[in-house]
């Protein structure tokens, strides 16, 4: 009895993996409103352009690669949150314009491949504030931009700690295989004598 109670809870179990569903299919809705919002931009930089703002340039140009960017960091964790929590995304295997990453980045991957997104947008709004502050020669450094640059230099240093943690981790693998296999031809040997 215990035993078909154990099987149907530990079923219920691995079947609310797809409760995520929804949050990804909410992320790639997202996606489009990234999109339109990026055609607001690229609106604007053009009209920039026509109108001879040439100072703006840079800053549009930001903005637009801000958004590919947190494109990017999207699709990496519908793709990845989904094969590696949810399930294998079978259509992506079958096809010949599958994202060489696709499949292949775990939980630790996903994690740097995370912090490198947040590093580089927080790189472009760093840029963005710093050329404002480069246009207008009586402008200071407020208090916002301090915390930006905090806050970057806080990814920055999560992402070298999650590295190295990755690496600490890869060796500890490394050494534990070694080990099984060292051990493995011990054995065979000392069977073979």
């Amino acid at each position: 009895m215990s035993k078909r109670i154990s099987t149907k809870f530990e079923n219920l179990l691995f079947w609310s993996r797809w409760l995520l569903s929804p949050l990804y299919l909410g992320l790639v809705l997202v996606l489009i409103l990234v999109i339109i919002r990026f055609g607001q931009h690229f609106v604007t930089l053009v009209e920039n352009m026509i109108a001879g703002h040439d100072e703006s340039f840079v800053t549009d140009l930001l903005a637009l690669l801000d958004l590919v960017l947190l494109s990017n960091l999207i699709l990496i964790i519908v793709f990845a949150g989904y094969e590696n929590f949810v399930s294998r995304i079978d259509a992506a295997h079958q096809s010949v314009d599958r994202p060489h990453w696709m499949g292949t980045i775990d939980f630790s991957g996903l994690k740097i491949k995370l912090i490198g997104s947040l590093v580089a947008i927080s790189v472009i709004e760093l840029l963005k504030d710093f050329i404002h502050l480069g246009e207008d020669p009586a402008a200071k450094v407020g208090d916002g931009v301090v915390w930006r640059v905090v806050i970057h230099l806080t990814f920055v240093v999560s992402g070298v700690l999650f590295a190295v943690m990755d690496v600490v981790g890869d060796r500890h693998k490394s050494e534990a295989t070694d080990l099984k296999k060292d051990g493995s031809l011990r054995k065979s040997a000392a069977a073979k004598h």
